[in-house]
């Protein structure tokens, strides 16, 4: 929680202040995000105003991972910016547009208060490092990925391949394998028919 009484509800009354957190656990995806604990290092500035405080900040925290395409581990340095509004709960509705019931419950909803000027950053956070999070995270951008016949890394043997035979050639291919023999026998016998039409 971060103490908002100093500004004193005086709009134009500023506050910067800078602090290193322990990051809160869930703070990323199933693939990537930050580890429980690990330290996020924030730069706020707290903006008093007509409905209450503007905070415009920054966070710095170490990203952990999977590369989603070779599942090595990866390691990445997130830094997002975000800002907020946190009204008074007391705050009258001289500053706030006027809307429909069912808008204006909705737009309760998604507001911020503060509780006794002290304000959550939690939820803030959360949402800036989330969003800022890549979807599909990998090791490298020309990461080959796992082999989907063995599982081997790709990236580690790049001349790796199987034999790959169309199924419906299978019997074939077997067949041609115990022939061949026997096309050996057959071609002096073609040659011998060649030189009888001669």
């Amino acid at each position: 929680m971060f103490d908002t009484r100093e500004l004193g509800r005086r709009p134009g009354a500023l506050k910067r202040l800078s602090r290193s957190i322990p990051a809160p656990d869930h703070l990323g995806t199933e693939v990537i995000g930050v580890a429980e604990g690990a330290t996020v290092e924030l730069d706020l500035r707290l903006e008093s105003v007509m409905e209450g405080v503007l905070v415009t900040g920054t966070a710095r925290a170490p990203l952990t991972g999977e590369c989603v395409r070779c599942l090595e581990p990866l390691e990445r340095e997130l830094d997002v910016d975000f800002q907020e509004m946190y009204s008074y709960p007391d705050a009258d509705e001289r500053g706030r547009p006027v809307a429909a019931d069912d808008d204006a419950e909705d737009d309760e909803e998604d507001m911020l208060f503060l509780e006794d000027d002290l304000l959550g950053l939690e939820p803030v956070l959360r949402d800036a490092v989330v969003l800022a999070l890549p979807l599909q995270p990998v090791c490298r951008e020309d990461c080959p990925g796992l082999c989907s016949e063995c599982g081997a890394r790709l990236a580690d043997d790049p001349d790796h391949h199987h034999e790959t035979v169309d199924i419906r050639w299978a019997a074939l291919q077997e067949l041609a394998g115990s022939d061949q023999d026997g096309e050996m026998d057959n071609a002096p016998r073609a040659n011998g028919d060649d030189s009888q039409e001669k």
